[in-house]
């Protein structure tokens, strides 16, 4: 089922009129699609949660984290990735259960790992050399325990931009495969009474449409598996194979079913248990952006069109880089169409320019559109994902309103952002005493 239609020259969402959607909450303007959202978890439970026993999905929530997403995750019996206290607090305020939660992020701090103690998380993903004395010591005077995961580096090699790449042996996330510094910290969490140590976790990059690499990842997970079974008689309970399926945003991306990297990957990590004589971990998966991206558009509305005869037309639109930095920040690609002429002939060639006081603030270059007049509506396609999770307010410009649409009916989830908030927490200049 396809959430994007066209009638009567405007675009549609899920029903939704986006030139309507645009005139009632104003622009920059995001718009998900809950069917979209739900077509993904109904795969997810198809393909994985009902195919296999002992395993589950939690939602990478750093892709869109809000308090009516945690509730729709919830409501679909998935579980919670989130990196920071702000997104947890976000989960506690939306009812999310603690056990189905799981923390991850490269340097928690005290704060933020005695509140994830403290609200009961199911899973806290260890990724500092540093974390499990700091756990014990919080759980010991909170009187609680900690089921964790060790982040690993699998050292793999993925096809994707250096910047969304996070499972070669250079990098800031999880703990090195170097037996001195890693096996050391598996022993301190077998040995705390307040650790229960579960088992460990990869997530090797973002927007992958090979599934070689998150096998090639597993097999090296799993033969962890094995040498701790071998070394000190404990066996895993839980594998983390992370997320990172891509999407498409422009034709000629290649978005592959879940059942591609779900099938080899248990397939393979069966083969290995059974041949090892292991029992088989629970297996656990954090889509992400899969689940939203394609789910989402922007509306923005188009001011001042500049024709430099001989080299190009900017058209520019009221956001930019401040609701959608991934073009600036990864080279990202996206595209777009006009929501109010959808169905009129692209006889023209423009340049999608943001208001933002950068050069770089280019959203899509020379993209065919009909005749622009200031006033159109501009969508802008597969935004769901590191949209509104990744804006800022950099020239102080205001973080945009989330629609959630369904069927037709929209419904407002996040407010847009007022200047008065936005300098809420400024104060005036107080005298030289």
């Amino acid at each position: 089922m396809s959430v994007k239609t066209i009638e009567n020259n405007h675009l549609y969402w899920d029903g939704c009129d986006t030139v309507a959607l645009a005139q009632k909450y104003g622009t920059p303007l995001y718009v998900l699609s809950e069917n979209a959202i739900l077509q993904r978890t109904q795969e997810l439970h198809r393909d994985f949660l009902a195919k296999y026993d002992n395993v589950r999905v939690a939602f990478a929530s750093k892709a869109f984290n809000t308090v009516a997403m945690c509730q729709l995750i919830a409501r679909e019996g998935l579980s919670l990735d989130v990196v920071s206290g702000g997104e947890l607090y976000t989960a506690m305020k939306a009812g999310f259960p603690g056990e189905h939660i799981e923390f991850n992020g490269n340097n928690k701090s005290q704060a933020e790992l005695e509140m994830a103690v403290a609200y009961g998380v199911g899973r806290i993903i260890v990724d500092g050399l540093t974390e499990v004395e700091r756990l014990a010591e919080i759980c010991r005077r909170l009187q609680k325990t900690a089921k964790i995961l060790f982040r690993i580096t699998p050292e793999i090699t993925v096809d994707t931009h250096d910047f969304i790449s996070t499972g070669q042996k250079d990098s800031k996330f999880g703990i090195p495969l170097n037996p001195e510094i890693l096996f050391p910290q598996i022993e301190a969490a077998i040995a705390l009474p307040e650790i229960e140590f579960y088992g460990l976790h990869f997530h090797i990059g973002s927007q992958l449409s090979d599934n070689s690499t998150h096998l090639a990842a597993a097999k090296v997970a799993l033969s962890l598996v094995n040498e701790i079974k071998e070394r000190y008689d404990f066996t895993i309970k839980e594998l983390n194979y992370g997320g990172g399926f891509g999407v498409e945003y422009v034709e000629g991306d290649v978005r592959q079913p879940y059942g591609y990297f779900l099938e080899p990957l248990m397939a393979l990590t069966e083969a290995y248990c059974g041949e090892h004589g292991l029992l088989r971990p629970n297996i656990v998966i954090e889509p992400g952006r899969s689940l939203v991206a394609e789910a989402g558009i922007s509306l923005h509305t188009i001011g001042e069109i500049k024709t430099l005869p001989g080299l190009r037309t900017y058209a520019a639109i009221d956001g930019g880089m401040t609701d959608n930095i991934r073009p600036g920040l990864y080279q990202a690609d996206y595209t777009g169409l006009v929501a109010n002429k959808a169905a009129a002939k692209r006889t023209e060639s423009v340049t999608i320019s943001g208001k933002a006081c950068e050069s770089t603030d280019i959203l899509m270059k020379d993209l065919p559109v009909p005749p622009l007049s200031a006033g159109d509506i501009f969508v802008t396609f597969t935004t769901g994902a590191y949209g509104y999770s990744m804006a800022s307010n950099y020239n102080k410009l205001p973080i945009p309103a989330v629609v959630l649409v369904k069927d037709g009916q929209d419904q407002l989830i996040v407010a847009r952002q007022s200047y008065e908030q936005m300098i809420q927490n400024e104060r005036f200049l107080e005298e030289w005493r």
